[in-house]
């Protein structure tokens, strides 16, 4: 009788712990961790870009280039203010923003142009009409900035390999994604969704999602199999130990 009531103390234990440690990590997850409070940076960036819609026409007159995007300049260069060399990062206004572009069968051009910022940027996308997959090959960017020492400054890289899609459908992503283009200019993109081929009219086709937003997506499922596989495990130690209880009443 007393080694029943022990396996059953014992049972009961582990039950509680087993509960606690759901709970803890149930809270863990969903509740935000405590930052003791820091002095602001001293050189604190922009906030996110506000998201512009461009469209580029065909030679006849239809759409056949959609982007929805927001632009995040990162730019080193020479301060004339400050006589160093400086890191600045930038937000391409969307609101002042002005498009246009070319579409051909394998390559097609985002223009954009800002004459408040004195900014030029060039998105040039090419597709592999074998595969029916395109991708984002070339960038290239022109900024005549007031405190710039060397006004204008140019780069270009057209051996990319960014945002790769398949003829007919849209790329999606909404997470922030850093495109390196040289060693002194990066750009930030927000909230993408871009095709530059098979548009139909002028709605995006059918979206593939990038590996950010899939990864996003499969955090919250394996943390709630993780709790539900828990869950389990306690029910069956509760079960097991009723078990057990019972059994030894009986032999009694």
């Amino acid at each position: 009788m007393k080694q029943t009531g022990v396996k059953s103390g014992i049972v009961g234990l582990t039950l509680q712990l087993l509960l606690a440690a759901v709970l803890h990590q149930s809270f863990a997850t969903d509740a935000p961790p405590t930052v003791a409070p820091t002095s602001p940076a001293p050189h604190k960036g922009p906030s996110n870009p506000d998201k512009g819609h461009y469209v580029v026409n065909g030679t006849n007159g239809t759409a056949c280039l959609l982007a929805s995007i927001g632009i995040q300049l990162n730019i080193t260069f020479m301060s004339l203010s400050q006589n160093k060399t400086v890191q600045e990062i930038v937000n391409l206004q969307s609101n002042t923003t002005k498009s246009d572009g070319s579409c051909d069968t394998d390559s097609a051009s985002l223009q954009l142009t800002s004459e408040t910022q004195k900014t030029n940027l060039n998105f040039t996308f090419t597709l592999n009409t074998t595969s029916s997959k395109y991708h984002l090959s070339e960038v290239s960017l022109t900024a005549a900035w007031t405190d710039m020492k060397i006004s204008p400054v140019s780069f270009r890289n057209n051996t990319l390999d960014y945002l790769r899609g398949t003829l007919g459908f849209s790329y999606m992503c909404r997470e922030k994604q850093t495109l390196s283009v040289a060693q002194n200019l990066s750009i930030n993109i927000f909230q993408v969704q871009v095709q530059p081929f098979g548009v139909v009219g002028t709605q995006f086709g059918a979206a593939e999602e990038c590996q950010l937003d899939e990864d996003d997506m499969l955090i919250p499922i394996i943390v709630g199999a993780a709790l539900a596989g828990l869950v389990l495990i306690v029910l069956l130690a509760y079960l097991i130990g009723r078990k057990r209880s019972h059994a030894g009443y009986q032999s009694i």
